[in-house]
């Protein structure tokens, strides 16, 4: 009876080492990723502490001069860093309103069409500017605004219009910035949308239609709570960015023209300025810096509101 007491923890031992075993093949995949992610992620991390030093190279970040918190100081006395603030919320807050409604609205449309051609034909259509590179974006918003060959200045002078020097009005970049980061980035969410309602039962419709429901108020009352969780967790993503900016959309596609930076300058292309332009890196990481605990500091915050609203949604 002993031997048995004692055979039965090494016989459980053996099986857990036997299933780690298994999992090595998925460890080694799993390795080049992680060895990216530490390296690409978390060694800059380092560089942190340059927001509070002022900053030599003859003596290097760790001998350079404590400054304490004059970097940041100065940085929020600096109006160009106010204006890129503003900008950089303000664009975002739009962006994560725009790409919720729009990706909602065209997922439960395709889902709705019953051609399986003609739904992965849309699919594939709103996916593709997804992985189109910002540059080629921008050489393609280059080639529709050019003041001399652009497409929308031709069509202006044919229909007996003066043409626009488009980089040099700042009036219209809000609109062009916006629809270019819709175009572009609307396509991913609205696949995980198209996911979620195609996980959904579809007795839950069938029981629906039997008690006489019309399509309105079966995406009322069926698709669009099951598609909350998917909501909350894309909308919580994107709160932790909302104080940071995509580079190439902000700096490429305007051409990083003086004349529209009131409306295109944001947290990420005025850090970039700060260093091409200037030297002082201190508060370019100051900068850099306030972005990631604003940005983590949101996240909490969201969390939080969307613990009250709904608290299974939560991610934490």
């Amino acid at each position: 009876m002993r031997k048995n007491k004692d055979t039965a923890p090494a016989k459980g031992n053996g099986r857990r080492l036997s299933r780690l075993r298994s999992y090595v093949p998925l460890y080694i995949m799993m390795l080049p990723a992680m060895i990216y992610l530490f390296i690409n992620n978390y060694m800059p991390m380092g560089g942190l502490v340059l927001a509070f030093k002022k900053y030599d190279a003859r003596l290097g970040i760790w001998g350079s001069n404590s400054a304490g918190l004059s970097n940041f100081a100065f940085m929020l006395k600096n109006k160009d860093f106010g204006l890129a603030v503003r900008n950089t919320v303000l664009y975002n807050f739009s962006f994560i309103i725009l790409n919720v409604v729009i990706g909602v609205t065209l997922a439960v449309l395709i889902t709705e069409i019953r051609s399986h051609t003609a739904r992965k034909l849309f699919q594939s259509s709103i996916l593709f500017p997804f992985v189109i590179s910002i540059i080629v974006v921008s050489y393609m918003v280059r080639s529709f605004l050019d003041p001399e060959a652009g497409m929308f200045n031709h069509l202006l002078t044919a229909l007996g219009r003066d043409g626009i020097n488009w980089y040099n009005e700042k009036a219209y970049w809000p609109f062009i910035l916006t629809f270019v980061n819709t175009w572009k980035g609307v396509g991913y969410g609205c696949i995980l949308y198209i996911s979620t309602i195609f996980g959904i039962d579809t007795s839950l419709y069938e029981a629906a239609s039997l008690d006489g429901a019309s399509k309105w108020q079966k995406i009322r009352y069926i698709t669009i709570p099951f598609l909350k969780p998917t909501v909350i967790t894309l909308v919580l993503i994107s709160t932790g960015r909302i104080f940071s900016s995509d580079f190439g959309l902000f700096y490429q596609v305007p051409q990083n023209s003086g004349m529209i930076m009131d409306v295109t300058s944001t947290i990420d292309t005025f850090v970039y300025r700060s260093l091409s332009q200037g030297t002082n890196i201190g508060m370019s990481s100051a900068a850099a810096f306030f972005q990631s605990v604003i940005g983590f500091g949101m996240i909490l915050l969201f969390n939080g509101v969307a613990r009250r609203v709904s608290r299974e949604n939560a991610i934490f």
